[in-house]
């Protein structure tokens, strides 16, 4: 029994153990939990599915109207009963009114109705393309993070080497006292940088959990796949974005609801039918009555200016949107414009900086290790050398984020999806 209790311990520890190891998430896989996850794409789902049930009753028609009561009676009640010749006065009288919507103002009700969720779903797309925005700007900034930190380790095992060999070599007076000094003070700057940049890990890897709506502190970590893309400027023409950008698509199905209650406002200038039924309990020996009458209502010009004044308001409305989308494409070509130019500027200094600077500057300080160690060279050059080839590295990588940041707000404002 102890041994059975034993093992089941030790499981239970190798489970804790697996379960504790921090998974990697790609970005695909980061994107898929916010838009599954995120509580406010959630309220959009539940404002859509509340207008989309409530678009179900657009077609209804008014209640009817019940009345009931004394008709035509006398206050003496003496006179409600028979006496002889006198067949007796007065009724209780039920009765019902319908009134019968008209045909096209049903259909343009409806029409009004099943269009009010049109612009949440945009309004949803939208949201869904500044989180995605969001996410991406915070996932590359964490991967530029782990390559500036993977430099930084590298340099902390160069100059603990060097530092080591230092005070080998100055045992035997092969190394000058402020060299070691100078060395020591750059590898106390390079583990006071991890440090920074392992918080800067942490804050994305909040701001992360944050949006995938999970427990702030989740360890996992990132795939380094990433992709320098090139934009087709194409895509940045109006037209184009128009069809992709969803605030645009926002405010054309603003302008299309404005255009059906223009529609049901002109429905309700159409005249409106209505049938009234009425049945006559007579009292004393008088016979059983009835009334059945139809009922028209007559739009008149006092009646309808609100309508009229309503309708001329929604053309109205439509034409400023109009002039917001047309304001939007203009800015967002300007935008990508801008940017693109930005980008292949980056691209280029990039470029440069991975295929002749960096290698040039590797090989200068190899170079300039190599003498050091074979004592034809001044370990204040070395040090030289590897901070201009760190200090390059660190540049390079710099316009890395810069190009992947550029980017990301270029697919922001094409919103690719």
């Amino acid at each position: 029994m102890q041994n059975i209790k034993f093992y089941f311990v030790i499981s239970c520890l190798i489970l804790s153990l697996t379960d504790t190891k921090a998974q990697t998430l790609s970005l695909d896989a980061i994107l898929t939990n916010i838009k599954t996850d995120n509580p406010q794409l959630k309220m959009y789902d539940t404002d859509i599915q509340s207008m989309d049930a409530a678009a179900k009753g657009a077609k209804s028609w008014m209640p009817p109207q019940v009345e009931t009561g004394f008709y035509q009676t006398p206050y003496s009640t003496k006179m409600w009963k028979a006496d002889g010749d006198f067949p007796g006065m007065g009724m209780y009288m039920v009765g019902i009114t319908q009134m019968i919507p008209n045909a096209s103002k049903l259909k343009a009700d409806a029409n009004l109705m099943n269009a009010m969720s049109s612009v949440e779903k945009e309004n949803k797309n939208y949201t869904i393309n500044q989180l995605k925005a969001w996410a991406k700007t915070n996932y590359y900034q964490w991967l530029v993070l782990n390559k500036k930190i993977k430099i930084a380790d590298d340099n902390l095992l160069l100059l603990s080497y060097m530092i080591k060999s230092m005070e080998i070599r100055y045992q035997y007076n092969m190394d000058k006292l402020p060299t070691y000094y100078k060395a020591k003070s750059q590898y106390s700057a390079s583990e006071s940088m991890i440090l920074m940049l392992e918080n800067g890990i942490s804050q994305k890897r909040i701001m992360l959990n944050t949006l995938m709506v999970r427990d702030k502190n989740t360890a996992f970590e990132i795939s380094e796949a990433y992709e320098i893309k090139d934009f087709n400027l194409v895509l940045s023409d109006t037209t184009s974005l128009s069809k992709n950008r969803s605030d645009v698509h926002a405010i054309e199905k603003t302008m299309e609801i404005n255009k059906h209650k223009i529609a049901v406002e002109k429905a309700k200038l159409v005249p409106e039918f209505g049938v009234k039924y009425d049945h006559m309990f007579a009292f004393g020996n008088q016979p059983q009555q009835f009334t059945l009458m139809g009922m028209i209502t007559i739009p008149m010009p006092w009646s309808t200016k609100m309508n009229k004044a309503n309708i001329n308001s929604f053309k109205i409305k439509n034409e400023s949107l109009n002039w917001q989308k047309q304001m939007i494409l203009n800015e967002a070509t300007g935008m990508i414009s801008g940017m693109n130019t930005e980008l292949v500027n980056l691209k280029k200094q990039y470029d440069i900086a991975q295929k002749s600077i960096i290698p040039a500057l590797k090989r200068n300080f190899d170079t300039a290790i190599l003498a050091w160690q074979n004592n034809t060279g001044d370990l204040f050059a070395t040090l030289d050398a590897w901070e201009a080839l760190n200090m390059a590295q660190i540049d390079a990588l710099d316009k890395l984020q810069n190009i992947l940041t550029t980017q990301v707000e270029i697919e922001k404002q094409l919103e690719t999806k």
